[in-house]
């Protein structure tokens, strides 16, 4: 099953039930300043479930564009080093406000999983929060999920209580509830040991679905109160599903990056589909080039730093596959063929998004090289340290981003001085603060001809000179 059909039954299945389709909001928050990107499907209905903002319906559902690059949920790092972790990922959810719960919830996930999409039931463990007997009983006695798949998930040791990966808060305060996850087994094989189990972080069993019960709101005492309407917020990642459908274990052997990781191939010349630094590329190029549709442009700080950064990162790949002129760009129109189906405004924008790309890839050409020059000279002391001096110069004059310089560093084995850098950054705010000082010295003495400017009349001249230097 293609891609593109997971997300259209997963919106028509709920359509079907009640839900209206709500499209992806865009990759910049417009009503939430506390967070850098959109980075779950609830965002946008974040003050419908406060009850701030009334909509036309109760029930909802979106295949919500999202971008975890930055900020608290970053998994920028691991990209290209997992089998799961991206930048930007699609995440399908329904969302009840004050609807329907917990057993509708449960219903329509298991029904889904198991008759539209054909998942066998036996492959499907379930968890809930240790203390949620309504949802354990409705998964083992109503659906019929034996108990022994059916797993109570408690408090975090030596936590708080409701500390736990199946309690969710919006924040310390304020709407919250257990949840129910939904795992598929990969089977014999595969290493790793079910969910609550001292093995969980294997690859084996694969969360695919998060079914949040909003159902307590929490005060700054720490005392629950039951909400007058409970709501339901869930959320499935399409690219994890899409693994599981179509029957691969890595993200990355989708259909959806396989088209795109044959493209970076074709761009960077790379014969060989399977190198990471291709995963890489096709992994960023969608981030990139969604955050330019919503608006964001590379530059020094917040959101158009971290663009520059996902840029940089994916260039520095093209250039270990031996690209050195820019490519990245190109791979606009690849995407655009991809996804512009399910999201309209990325064709649209499709030419503006490519000279952006375009004009970063130009920035960053004119230091790579020398830059990479001045790594390789650094990268071969013997205490495996990278000094925090390099990575500032590395920073300051050839535009690496401090998490590109770790990146190639982390390849070789190396550690970079964190503390040194900070310390470099330090020294360079105060010098900064220190020339910013107004002070007057005496004007500079020149008794020569006076200059004239005629740049308003031409852009060269041939008879101008030089009339004298000055030193402070």
């Amino acid at each position: 099953m293609k891609s593109s059909d997971i997300r259209a039954r997963f919106l028509k299945f709920f359509e079907e039930r009640g839900h209206t389709v709500v499209a992806s909001s865009p990759l910049v928050p417009a009503n939430d300043p506390t967070l850098l990107f959109t980075n779950s499907g609830m965002v946008q209905f974040k003050d419908v479930f406060l009850g701030r903002e009334p909509r036309a319906y109760n029930r909802a559902t979106t295949a919500q564009r999202c971008l975890r690059a930055g900020g608290k949920h970053n998994d920028l790092e691991n990209v290209g080093y997992t089998a799961r972790h991206h930048t930007f990922f699609e995440m399908l959810g329904n969302f009840s406000f004050g609807d329907y719960f917990k057993r509708d919830a449960i219903r329509y996930a298991w029904d889904l999983l198991t008759k539209v999409y054909k998942l066998q039931p036996e492959r499907l463990w379930t968890t809930v929060y240790h203390e949620d007997d309504e949802a354990y009983d409705l998964w083992t006695k109503e659906i019929g999920v034996p108990k022994g798949r059916c797993i109570r998930i408690g408090d975090k040791p030596e936590g708080p209580k409701y500390q736990s990966d199946n309690f969710w808060q919006m924040a310390d305060t304020g709407p919250c509830g257990p949840c129910s996850e939904i795992f598929y087994d990969h089977g014999l094989g595969i290493p790793g040991g079910p969910p609550g189990s001292g093995e969980d972080e294997g690859d084996r069993y694969i969360e695919i679905w998060n079914l949040v019960f909003m159902q307590f709101n929490r005060d700054d005492k720490g005392a629950m109160t039951p909400l007058p309407k409970p709501c339901v917020d869930t959320g499935m990642g399409l690219e994890r599903i899409a693994a599981v459908l179509q029957g691969v274990h890595s993200n990355y052997e989708i259909d959806l990056f396989r088209d795109l990781i044959r493209a970076a191939g074709r761009e960077t010349g790379t014969k060989d589909l399977a190198n990471n630094s291709l995963n890489v590329i096709a992994d960023h190029i969608r981030a990139c080039a969604f955050l330019v549709v919503d608006g964001v442009i590379p530059g020094n700080e917040g959101r158009g730093y971290v663009l520059r950064r996902i840029i940089r990162r994916a260039i520095r790949h093209g250039y270990k596959l031996g690209r050195t002129e820019p490519f990245f760009h190109r791979l606009v129109a690849d995407l655009s063929r991809v996804m512009g189906g399910a999201y309209p405004e990325l064709p649209w924008a499709k030419e503006r998004v490519t000279e952006v790309l375009k004009a970063e890839e130009e920035r960053f050409a004119e230091t790579l090289e020398n830059g990479m020059k001045v790594l390789e000279g650094a990268l071969h002391r013997e205490d495996r340290m990278l000094d925090g001096e390099t990575v500032f110069q590395l920073y300051d004059t050839f535009g690496f981003p401090v998490d590109l310089t770790a990146d190639m560093a982390r390849e070789r084995g190396i550690m970079i001085d964190h503390a040194g850098f900070e310390a470099a950054m330090q020294r360079q705010r105060e010098r900064a603060r220190a020339a910013g000082k107004f002070k007057m010295d005496a004007g500079v003495e020149y008794s020569g001809r006076a200059t004239e400017f005629r740049g308003y009349d031409t852009l060269a001249l041939e008879d101008a000179k030089v009339a004298a230097l000055y030193r402070e």
